[in-house]
Order: structure tokens, then sequence, then C-alpha cells
């Protein structure tokens, strides 16, 4: 009588150990022009109060409300003001200073009459043709923000507003957490590197690239280890260079199954690492691996493409996110199947679709062939049909979930 099989690892318990004690790898203090798109490490408090005096919003006169407070009002410039300047004075009653924007309110005035609301009247005079109140036109000193005020967040995306808000706090630097280092290890004795002339039972290596790209896209250091044979050696040796790269996360491709070929598991194991769960109930995806070896985490992907690329998206991003301090919350949105999908059996699925957004709702069209080889399906897809375990079949105009993979347009 044969042992019962231990069965498969749910998706979302796979998840769950994976990140588990997955924090932030550390901080450092990066210079704010290569900070674009890092994550804030801590709150960041403004040096500086923006503006830091009342300023004019337009062009025109600084003047005081009450002396233009009735249209035909005739006033004196007794000077001007450009943005980086102070006019030297105080201005009295009947009295008004050319300003430009930007420029520090002179003493004395509450307002700017805009230029078009005043006409000459004769030398240094002017005519006021519309009213104004105090406040007018003026930017009061601290509008944007004051000294000491909390301008971004800790695990804010640093985008172009936040950069921007940043220098303007008077930060030529800020505390950043560290990108995970990755390093990516393709393996296998058929594997060649593209460019390459092919001999019988060879092809091109080409899920690294894919995999890195993903990596990148949620900024994370990026370390191409190569392609390691299936052998103990290799292995062992391509192990020791991610150590040596001080990779915070390998990702391993292929030679994670079950096949007499299939020698990284235990390769890595006798090498020390502590296997933490292997053979998830998903589709594509089975095989795949994951363990710790000292501080590095070690993530053993299938070798099939789509399997690889699929996996990644599932569980190397929110990896990477959890590692790097960037939130991320991998969002399942309802779409309505433009034609039928077969019953699903027992390991989630998430076959790739193409996804539509229409004036109701989204469309999901789902590809016929599901075979986890063909990378131009998934090149073309821009989503993941996510079906159940055991779903049945559903035809055209049924409800299906799925993740986006790209941003969806009409």
């Amino acid at each position: 009588m044969s042992a019962t099989r231990k069965p498969l690892l749910p998706v979302d318990e796979a998840l769950a150990l994976l990140l588990h004690g997955a924090e932030p790898l550390g901080v450092e203090t990066i210079a704010l022009e290569d900070a674009h798109n890092r994550i804030l490490a801590s709150d960041l408090f403004a040096k500086r109060t923006q503006p830091p005096f009342a300023a004019s919003a337009m062009d025109g006169y600084a003047v005081r409300a009450l002396d233009a407070a009735h249209a035909g009002a005739t006033l004196k410039v007794i000077g001007d003001v450009a943005a980086g300047y102070m006019f030297d004075g105080v201005v009295g009653a009947g009295e008004c200073v050319r300003i430009f924007t930007g420029a520090p309110l002179p003493d004395g005035t509450d307002a700017i009459l805009i230029q078009e609301d005043a006409e000459p009247a004769g030398e240094s005079l002017i005519t006021v043709t519309e009213t104004v109140t105090s406040g007018t036109y003026v930017r009061p000193a601290g509008l944007d923000f004051s000294d000491g005020d909390i301008l971004l967040s800790q695990g804010r995306v640093l985008d172009a507003g936040a950069l921007c808000l940043a220098a303007s706090g008077n930060h030529a630097s800020l505390p950043v957490y560290k990108k995970p280092r990755i390093g990516i290890l393709a393996t296998g004795d058929e594997l060649l590197a593209p460019g390459s002339t092919l001999k019988p039972g060879q092809i091109i290596a080409s899920n690294a690239y894919g995999v890195g790209a993903i990596a990148s896209e949620y900024h994370a250091e990026v370390i191409d280890l190569g392609i390691a044979r299936d052998d103990e050696k290799s292995l062992k040796n391509a192990l020791q260079s991610a150590i040596d790269s001080q990779c915070d996360v390998l990702i391993t491709l292929g030679g994670a199954s079950v096949g007499e070929h299939d020698l990284v598991r235990s390769v890595f194991i006798s090498a020390g690492m502590e296997l933490d769960f292997w053979k998830i109930a998903m589709q594509p995806g089975k095989p795949l691996m994951f363990g710790k070896l000292g501080n590095m985490r070690i993530l053993g992907l299938p070798g099939n493409p789509v399997s690889s690329l699929v996996c990644t998206h599932l569980f190397g991003v929110p990896l990477i996110c959890a590692l790097g301090g960037r939130s991320y919350n991998q969002v399942r949105q309802k779409a309505k199947l433009t034609g039928p999908i077969k019953a699903n059996g027992n390991r989630e699925q998430y076959a790739r679709a193409m996804i539509k957004r229409t004036d109701s709702g989204f469309e999901a069209s789902v590809f016929e062939n599901q075979d986890s080889s063909i990378i131009s399906f998934y090149a073309n897809a821009n989503g993941l049909v996510v079906r159940p375990i055991d779903a049945p079949a559903a035809i055209a105009g049924d409800d299906v979930e799925f993740i986006a993979l790209t941003p969806i347009g009409r």
C-alpha cells in the first residue's frame, strides 16, 4: 500500500510563510537627486517656512487695501520690487509699489492690485480700475508649510511631488530604505545565453530577463548570477556567488522539481538551507520552493517561463516590497468573461488573459492554451484570471476575479 501523498500547500499559506519575518533591510541616507522612487524611511520635517514671507501671487502693485477700495482712486508709485529682493521703506497712505510675482510684500501693504486693473495716470501715478480687499492676491507666510511641519510621512514613495516638497523644505539628502539585492540564477544543462548558436536539445535562457525586469520595477537591485549546470559543484559555486554578492534574496529558475536532474533543493539543503516549503497548490507554478540560508532568502521558481513569471508576481514582488519597506497590496478585481472556460482542478489557477475596460466594468478574454511554456501568450496578456480550486466551468458573462499585470486602459 502506497504512502498517503502530502497535500499541496495553498497559495495564501505559502505567501504567509514567505513573508513571515520579512522586514525592511535597513536605512541609508542618499542625495536628493538619487532618491526618485525610493521609500522614505522616517517622517520628514520642514527646515523652513514656505513662503517665508507674505508674497505677491501676481504682477501688479502692492497697495493698502483701504487706498484701493473704490474705482478711480489715484495712487503714487514710490518704487518697485522683484522676487529675491526687499523693498526698503514703508508704504504710506495713497502710495503703492510696483511688484512682481513672488516678491515680498512691502511694509504697510496688504493687497495686490493686478496690473490689468490699473491704468497709468501720469508720471509715477496709477488709477485703480477694479477694487481690492485686504489679502487679494497675497500668499501669506507659511501658506504651504511652516518650519517643523511634517512634509512627508514614513513609507512615502519619493515621486516627483514628494521630491519637490522635500527640496522646498530645504533637504539636500533623504533617509530611505535600502534596496533589496536580488540574485537571479538560471539552472540547466540545456540553457544558453541569448545570441548563442544552439545545438540539438538546447534552448535559450529567457526567464531571468523577465524575472529581473519585474524585480527592477519594484526597485530591487538585480544581480545576474548567470547559468548553473545540473551538477552539485556548479550549483554550490553559484550559491557561494550569491552569498559573496550579499544577496538578500536568491531566485533560482528551474531545477527545483522532482526529476533526476533537478538538484537545486537537495544541493541547497546540503549546504545548510532551511526549507520552509516546497510544492504549491497553484497552476502554473506547482514546484515552488522557499527556504533560508543565514540571512539570505531563497526562492526557487519553476523552469517553465510562464510559471517563473507568474510566481514572481505572486511571491517575488510581495517579498521584495516587504524587504524594501514598500507597501504592496495585490488587488483582485471583477471582470465578465467573454467566452467559456473549463472547470478547474485541485490547484488554484492563474490564467493568462486580455482584460479590457468597458463602460460597465472589465471584460476578461482568457487564452485557450494555458501551457506554461508559451511565452508569447504571457507577453500579450495584461492580467491573470484567478480560478479557485475545483471551480466549475464558466460561460461568457460569468464573473471572475483577475490580477492586473499592467495598467488597463480601454
